[in-house]
């Protein structure tokens, strides 16, 4: 979303308060907001609350009382990349439906040409009127992009559908809609493997690791958001998919998840191997608890089925395969050999040894090597962010 520039529209309605998240979120991800209110919206926010979040002035009339100047309706529906409305009430999306022009943002949004998107935001009794219902069809007809409300507690106490989407839903909705329109994963089928294994010991316990799977359920939620079909592959994770284009398939052992990479990568473009899989596992597990006895418990533990190499095996001309490598010792010779020996296009090169990267953190810092030896480092930065970094890699391959 960075650099683009986003007409940010209030209509009247209690949630409008909501618009004040909206235009930091927007502003966060490095897009220029300029806000466009409606008379009515000024009771429930302040345009002095606007212009300090966007750091740009706000357009309430058409002009300014105190000294002429001309806000055109027709330049700012020239300049943006999107306007997006939240909250849309009732009366704004009838006169849309309609083409009245009785306020600046409504001539705004007959004057667009840009991609217009819309969040409802009233009642439940008047977001399923059939009236309010037909506008939103016929504004869905003309090409208007509804972001769903949600359902929960409303201003009148009742509970129904009619609350506004949150401020971080409809900046996933605009960033989605840049992600997938020009990317060349669009339409493509990609396996994710994400978080943990957990190799059973007896019933209650078990050999793991730290992996939140956190990274990976953060490259599913971007390749999904640039129009890839994502067959997410998770291990025991307390974490849920959000994004529509996202099938999860839930695992727990390193031998389950192998089986559901098998079957699966046949049918993919590519794949992107970001599980922690255990290397090894109890031979055998107890059936019922271990009671502790003694002093010492000895466990043998035999080797684990290697999950990348064997999709490096599989691996057709027409597939990529990406790869992680978390290290400690060696760092770069220990990535390559990885590489070289696993059929990887790519990999992505973690070490514990870098402040805020690794297990169970919200940052990552990478470096990636590709297979003419080229290499990429990283900055500190969200693992959605990184997710982005890795999807931009990806998108290279095609």
């Amino acid at each position: 979303m960075k650099g683009k520039k986003i007409i940010l529209g209030i209509s009247g309605g209690i949630a409008a308060y909501k618009s004040a998240a909206l235009a930091r979120e927007l502003v966060r991800r490095g897009a220029d907001v300029r806000v466009v209110m409606t008379p009515m919206a000024r009771q429930f926010i302040t345009p002095l609350t606007m212009a300090t979040l966007t750091k740009n002035p706000i357009a309430v009339d058409f002009f300014d009382p105190e000294n002429g100047q001309w806000n055109s309706h027709v330049s700012l529906g020239l300049w943006a990349d999107a306007l997006v409305i939240a909250p849309a009430t009732a009366n704004t999306l009838a006169k849309m439906a309609c083409g009245i022009a009785d306020n600046l943002l409504l001539t705004t949004y007959l004057s667009a040409r840009c991609p217009v998107f819309a969040a409802p935001s009233m009642d439940l009794d008047m977001y399923a009127h059939p009236a309010a219902q037909q506008n939103i069809a016929t504004l869905v007809g003309r090409g208007v992009r509804m972001i769903e409300p949600e359902s929960g507690e409303l201003a009148s106490g009742l509970v129904g559908k009619g609350r506004m989407a949150e401020p971080e839903t409809i900046a996933d909705a605009l960033h989605d809609f840049w992600a997938c329109r020009d990317s060349k994963l669009r339409g493509r089928t990609v396996m994710i493997t994400a978080g943990p294994t957990y190799e059973k010991i007896d019933p209650v316990r078990f050999i793991g690791n730290y992996s939140s799977g956190k990274m990976g359920f953060a490259i599913a939620e971007e390749l999904a958001a640039r129009g890839a079909a994502v067959k997410l592959i998770a291990g025991p994770v307390k974490l849920r998919a959000r994004h529509a284009n996202i099938q999860t398939i839930s695992v727990e052992s390193a031998e389950m998840m192998y089986n559901a990479c098998v079957e699966t990568f046949p049918m993919c473009d590519g794949a992107v191997m970001s599980a922690a899989v255990a290397d090894f596992r109890p031979e055998t597990a107890a059936g019922s608890k271990i009671k502790r006895v003694g002093n010492t418990l000895s466990l043998n533990l035999v080797p684990t089925r290697d999950i990348a190499s064997q999709m490096g095996r599989m691996k057709r001309d027409d597939q990529f395969l990406v790869g992680f490598a978390l290290e400690t010792d060696n760092e770069q010779a220990n990535a390559q050999h990885k590489l070289e020996s696993k059929n990887l296009d790519f990999v992505v090169l973690n070490s514990l040894n870098d402040a805020g990267a690794g297990f169970m953190t919200d940052t990552n810092k990478i470096t990636i090597i590709n297979r003419n030896g080229e290499t990429t480092e990283y900055s500190l930065k969200s693992k959605a962010e990184v997710a982005a970094d890795i999807a931009d890699q990806i998108e290279l391959l095609s």
